[in-house]
C-alpha cells in the first residue's frame, strides 16, 4: 500500500522489470511474439525484445480507437500508433501493459488486436496490477500486486537513459 498524495512512489520499477523479465520468459514460446500497449508497455516489449535476445521486431499497439471514452479523450492522447510488422492470425501474443487497472484499456487494445487478425492466443503480462477491476481482465503475469485508492493514477516514466520509475498522480 502507498501512502497518500501525489509525487514517487516507493514502488523500484527498475527491480520489477527483473521480475517482469522473468516472468516474461517463462511465458515464450519459440512462435511468440511481443507487443506492447503504448506507452509504457510500448516501452516495456522494447526492452524485453532486446534482453531475451529475440529476432525480428516487436509489436507496438494502440487503445485510442476502441476506447470505451475516446469522446472524453479525443485522438490526442492516443500516442503511438498500432505497429504489428508480423502476421497477427495464429500467433501466439504476449502483450505487455505497465499497469493493469480497470481492465477498460486491455479491452480495447484486444479489439484493435483482432481488427489485424485473429491470433491463436494471447498472454497478458503487466509491471504492475493495482486492482480494481471494471471487467474480467486479469494478467497471466504480473510483477506487482498493489493497492491504491481510487483518486490516484499509477504513471511509468522513462527518462532519456530509458530508467523506469513510477509517479502517482492525481485521477
Amino acid at each position: 500500500m502507498t501512502e497518500p498524495g501525489a509525487g514517487p512512489l516507493p514502488l523500484d520499477a527498475q527491480a520489477l522489470y527483473g521480475a517482469l523479465l522473468m516472468g516474461v520468459r517463462a511465458l515464450m514460446s519459440p512462435d511468440a511474439r511481443l507487443v506492447g500497449i503504448t506507452s509504457g508497455g510500448a516501452w516495456l516489449a522494447e526492452r524485453l525484445q532486446a534482453d531475451l535476445g529475440l529476432a525480428g521486431k516487436h509489436g507496438v499497439i494502440s487503445s485510442a480507437m476502441h476506447r470505451d471514452d475516446f469522446a472524453r479523450r479525443g485522438i490526442s492522447g492516443a500516442g503511438q500508433q498500432t505497429q504489428l510488422p508480423f502476421d497477427v492470425n495464429n500467433a501466439r501474443i504476449v502483450l505487455l501493459d505497465d499497469v493493469l487497472y480497470t481492465g477498460r484499456t486491455i479491452r480495447a487494445v484486444l479489439n484493435e488486436l483482432f481488427d489485424y487478425g485473429r491470433p491463436a492466443s494471447v498472454q497478458l503480462a503487466v509491471l504492475v496490477d493495482r486492482g480494481g477491476r471494471e471487467l474480467p481482465v486479469q494478467a497471466d503475469f504480473a510483477a506487482a500486486r498493489i493497492a491504491l485508492p481510487l483518486s490516484q493514477l499509477l504513471a511509468l516514466a522513462r527518462d532519456d537513459d530509458g530508467a523506469l520509475s513510477f509517479k502517482v498522480e492525481a485521477a
